[in-house]
């Protein structure tokens, strides 16, 4: 069943993103070489609980973090760990918090230091995508619009993998609702999009192939081939004219303005 939101609902979603934007802003003066991204974990925690809130992965599904932190191949649900970020790896952090009973969820990927000139299109395109997405997120469009936009821009223009096994979802009371919202489809397929309807869209896309795997640990997801992996997620309002963003990525730029080590890749 999909739980369709009231302005007021949507009031609190948006104030649980912006948290959510600036965890990921407050993040970025630390995250450079050298740095644990057990360390990142810890101060998004602390950042997120004395701003009255919960971190909602902490304990989601037995998920033992805050933070899913996954680098270079690792497409989502990374463990933050004793590895120290090094000059060249892309970051993807994805982070979600609960605060007055609604959930925020937004993911960013950082490129450390200089990158392949490839690796920071990756980043580019994938980022594109997300707003082609978000464009299609509009009252009397179907969720396999916000899907083909995305699989044509990445997959046929650009000829990237987009990932199968994860999708978007709807978000609200819940982290995860329906409907789900996949990264491929064809359009004027899936549910028709309603005023009030709130979504997590968020374009995992592979260098190469679109196949992955898990780890041993049974969260970690790996491209198949080890080939770099991009994701980048807003939580969006569905609206009549354009969709309403509510999570803010504008905070982490002005963020990283500031940063030695990461840069605009825009």
């Amino acid at each position: 069943m999909i739980h369709y939101k009231t302005p007021e609902e949507i009031e609190y979603i948006r104030k649980s993103s912006l948290l959510v934007s600036q965890t990921h802003a407050t993040l970025v003066e630390f995250i450079k070489p050298g740095v644990k991204t057990s360390k990142l974990d810890e101060i998004a925690e602390q950042f997120i609980r004395d701003n009255d809130a919960t971190p909602a992965f902490k304990g989601y599904r037995g998920f033992p973090y805050t933070l899913c932190i996954s680098v270079n191949e690792q497409v989502v649900h990374g463990f933050p760990s004793g590895r120290e970020i090094r000059e060249g790896d892309v970051l993807s952090v994805d982070c979600g918090v609960c605060k007055d009973g609604f959930y925020g969820d937004s993911a960013f990927t950082f490129p450390i230091g200089e990158i392949p000139e490839e690796v920071r299109k990756l980043l580019k395109v994938t980022f594109n995508s997300l707003f082609l997405g978000i464009e299609m997120a509009v009252v009397g469009n179907r969720i396999g619009d916000i899907s083909f936009a995305i699989q044509k821009y990445c997959e046929i223009d650009h000829h990237y993998g987009v990932v199968r096994d994860l999708i978007g979802h709807g978000i609200g009371r819940n982290l995860h609702e329906e409907p789900d919202v996949p990264n491929y489809g064809k359009r004027g397929k899936g549910p028709m999009l309603q005023e009030g309807l709130v979504i997590a869209i968020e374009p995992m896309i592979n260098m190469g192939t679109h196949q992955v795997r898990h780890l041993s640990d049974k969260w970690t997801v790996v491209t198949k081939d080890g080939k770099p992996s991009a994701h980048f997620e807003h939580t969006v309002a569905v609206q009549k004219q354009k969709a309403d963003i509510l999570s803010d990525h504008n905070l982490i730029f002005e963020a990283i303005k500031k940063s030695e080590y990461i840069k605009d890749f825009r």
